[in-house]
């Protein structure tokens, strides 16, 4: 249904998408994650051409949307879009909203267009607001009330533009099923979403958007369970990090420990995880001392808030070397045992060049 090859699209100097290429299939329900400020909705807005695209092709059922010869208008028809925003019409009722579309543009006789759009208002639940206007409405009610006057087209894909996040958290749900609804009776969607539960149990693809780039994409339980790809992780698992590079012998320790105190304080650790973290880098920063200046320490300090699982990584490089081997520890089997008695669990790799330890600290509630 949707075929996208090598799109971009730029705002003067400003990149916001690079190389794009994607398939969707009809009837297959695709959800558009990742930060913001990534691309995800400009995305959308290129595929039925509310922001032209800088390069790239862009297919619709066979068609090429990007040739001047092609109508647009008619190529909307079978592609509908549902904003954040919702952009009801607010001198028309809830009912006129509905029918104008398939009246003025499909050319639908008035009391067609009133049968079928009260059909489509029992499928959301409003039925009993056909004669209300969008003022009147909750904005889960003009949420459900746009996705009717989408199906009043008759599209054959529709576009979600972050749904749900205009929304009080009480009515996400009730907008969440209505969708959960279409994608069931097969309707081809892509979503854009920060609801990553929804994006889990809808998908039957999920793309990870970054940088302007699809960065990753998969079924959703690779997406969610098993991510290939760092960012992809740290998105997911919802990851804080403190990164600090060591190049010399004589770094500033005290400033240092500022830091991590004040990203601990950001991710409101306790106070004895803090301890134990400071106590940690300090001792490892001992075995790592007589490598400097010859090798430089990248040390990050990692917080998951999905998991509550807090890591320290040393990436460090050299000649392929575990630091905490006993052969190269020059002695410190005392902050060995400290090391040990502070983390769960120790692991060791020669990755990418680098020798990598990963650390999983021992963590106590709130």
């Amino acid at each position: 249904m949707i075929k996208v090859e090598r799109l971009s699209k730029r705002f003067d100097d400003l990149v916001v998408l690079k190389d794009i290429s994607t398939e969707i299939k009809a009837g297959e329900v695709v959800s558009i994650i990742g930060p913001s400020g990534t691309g995800k909705s400009t995305f959308l807005r290129c595929l039925n051409l509310l922001e032209y695209p800088s390069g790239g092709e862009i297919y619709i059922d066979g068609v090429d949307v990007l040739d001047k010869k092609t109508d647009v208008a008619k190529v909307r028809q079978k592609m509908n879009m549902v904003f954040q925003s919702f952009n009801l019409f607010s001198h028309l009722s809830v009912l006129e909203n509905l029918t104008i579309g398939p009246v003025k543009l499909k050319g639908m006789s008035k009391d067609a267009a009133q049968l079928k759009a009260m059909d489509l208002l029992r499928l959301v639940g409003l039925a009993e607001k056909a004669g209300k206007f969008p003022d009147e409405l909750s904005g889960g009610q003009k949420q459900r009330v746009a996705i009717a006057r989408c199906m009043a087209m008759d599209p054959q894909i529709i576009l979600f533009d972050e749904p749900t996040s205009a929304l009080d958290p009480t009515m996400v749900s009730e907008v969440l099923s209505v969708i959960r609804r279409l994608a069931r009776e097969g309707m081809t969607m892509a979503i854009v979403t920060h609801e990553m539960d929804f994006a889990r149990d809808v998908s039957n693809r999920v793309l990870y958007m970054d940088e302007g780039i699809i960065y990753e994409e998969g079924p959703p339980e690779q997406i969610f369970g098993n991510p290939q790809k760092e960012k992809t992780r740290a998105f997911i698992q919802r990851i804080r990090s403190y990164t600090c590079r060591i190049s010399s012998p004589d770094y500033d320790l005290y400033a240092m420990n500022a830091e991590i105190e004040a990203f601990c304080e950001k991710q409101i650790l306790p106070k004895n995880t803090r301890d134990s973290l400071l106590l940690l880098v300090e001792e490892l920063l001992q075995i790592y001392t007589p490598y400097l200046p010859e090798a430089v320490l990248d040390l990050t300090v990692a917080y998951s808030e999905k998991s509550a699982r807090l890591e320290v990584v040393c990436e460090s490089s050299g000649k392929a070397a575990n630091p905490l081997e006993s052969g190269n520890l020059s002695g410190d089997d005392l902050g060995l045992a400290i090391i040990k008695n502070l983390t769960e669990s120790i692991d060791y790799q020669w990755l990418n060049d680098k020798n990598r330890l990963q650390f999983l600290i021992k963590t106590t509630p709130l």
